[in-house]
């Protein structure tokens, strides 16, 4: 079975080299960070999971892709908005 890395194969050189590699040591800092960026300077940004009905959810969706922006941050914006937050 060959193994693939995002439908690359990687040949065994490469996965020993790999392995050799971590034996010394990776350079952390040379790595690409993984997952979303922080939402701002405070740190953590958690997922606050919302429930709308269908209806809401196709004007948020129609609205958010008319203004060019994913529908999470439609939902920040409106809520700033609400909350007069900055």
């Amino acid at each position: 079975m060959d193994e693939t890395i995002k439908g690359k194969s990687v040949t065994d050189d490469q996965i020993r080299a790999w392995q050799q590699q971590a034996r010394e040591g990776l350079d952390v800092e040379g790595l690409s960070r993984r997952g979303r960026p922080r939402l701002g300077k405070a740190g953590e940004s958690p997922v606050i999971p919302v429930r709308m009905d269908a209806e809401l959810l196709e004007a948020l969706t129609k609205r958010a892709e008319r203004d060019g922006v994913s529908r999470s941050a439609a939902i920040r914006d409106a809520v700033r908005a609400w909350t007069h937050a900055a």
